[in-house]
């Protein structure tokens, strides 16, 4: 009985030492300069290397990585979601201990390739484009704009800028097919709309984003068959920096349209320098980056969960843009709000 009183004291002891130790050990291993060793990750970055809007997400993993230390495996997809969809399949049987995936493929897509990540025990999140079904379920965090009230946002603060209203046109480019992905530009849409505005809808593929070109013939269509439209909406941060090719090859001047969109790259600060490019929403594709990557290392070294981080909702106008060019060449941003 004696020995028995002894052993289970032994056993106390020793567990209240862990316990004590636990927080000194994860504080020791925070205070390493590359905290995150040993953890390999998977990184989507959606687009290209030197695309306008993936290589900002690239910057912005990299930069964590360095930070860090993670073991980080990039992939890049053209932002073809059926691509994106087989490259996660292969990460998923790879077996890291995180992945960070765009979210362009959309719920069902993903949602079988989470159930496998989850049964392997892979710390997953998300960026750019959030799939909450996939999440809910799976678990998994994301880091991005809550993308439909941004593009309403957007929407409101350009009514209120330029005083458009009942009757007047607008080109809104957006691509239907991939509906997670479009509510941003569908926000835009239903503030516009709502303020009385008549929409010419412009379905803008995602080989728009690789190659912003491809747009032209449709563009230069939209605004031909609507020469008295006040407005164009673009999708996304390629497309808004080809303003000026496309209303050139419409035959349209600096000012003529009002020209908004989403996204900041060099592209778009020469735009508003010209007059064709009036007004942006952010959402600081730097973080995209850094974010997902810091939070799977947490997850992955201190058992923390997910992070859920929205760093939308800024806007760029005419006036404040030249504190935000140099940030904004550079693959970084610090728009003000939009009201």
């Amino acid at each position: 009985m004696y020995r028995k009183r002894s052993l289970i004291s032994l056993v106390l002891i020793l567990a209240f030492v862990l316990m004590l130790a636990a927080p000194a050990l994860a504080q020791d291993e925070l205070d390493r300069a590359h905290w995150c060793e040993g953890v390999t990750i998977r990184f989507f970055a959606g687009g290209t290397e030197g695309d306008a809007f993936a290589g900002i997400v690239y910057r912005g993993a990299l930069a964590a990585e360095r930070d860090l230390g993670a073991n980080v495996e990039y992939v890049f997809s053209g932002w073809d979601s059926e691509l994106m969809t087989q490259q996660l399949r292969e990460a998923v049987a790879q077996a890291p201990d995180g992945i960070a995936m765009m979210g362009h493929p959309g719920n069902e897509a993903i949602m079988p390739l989470a159930a496998e990540a989850a049964d392997a025990g892979i710390i997953m999140m998300y960026q750019n484009v959030d799939v909450d079904q996939v999440r809910a379920r799976y678990g998994g965090g994301y880091v991005g704009a809550q993308l439909h009230s941004q593009g309403r946002a957007l929407g409101e603060e350009a009514l209120r800028q330029f005083g458009f209203g009942e009757g007047d046109k607008a080109i809104v480019l957006a691509n239907l097919a991939q509906r997670e992905r479009a509510l941003r530009e569908l926000g835009t849409w239903e503030a516009l709309e709502d303020a009385g505005m008549e929409i010419i809808h412009v379905d803008s593929g995602p080989t728009w984003a690789a190659d912003p070109n491809l747009g032209i013939p449709s563009m230069v269509a939209a605004i031909t068959d609507n020469p008295d439209v006040k407005m164009v909406v673009f999708s996304g941060g390629q497309t808004l920096g080809n303003t000026q090719t496309y209303f050139e090859a419409a035959g349209l001047e600096a000012g003529q349209v009002k020209a908004i969109g989403f996204d900041t790259n060099e592209f778009i600060m020469q735009g508003f320098a010209d007059d064709w490019i009036h007004l942006t929403a952010d959402q600081q594709p730097f973080l995209q980056g850094y974010l997902p990557v810091l939070s799977i290392c947490q997850t992955a070294k201190f058992g923390l969960a997910p992070l859920n981080a929205d760093p939308g909702a800024g806007c760029i106008d005419v006036p404040p843009t030249e504190p935000a060019k140099p940030p904004a060449t550079a693959g970084y941003r610090p728009p003000r709000n939009c009201p």
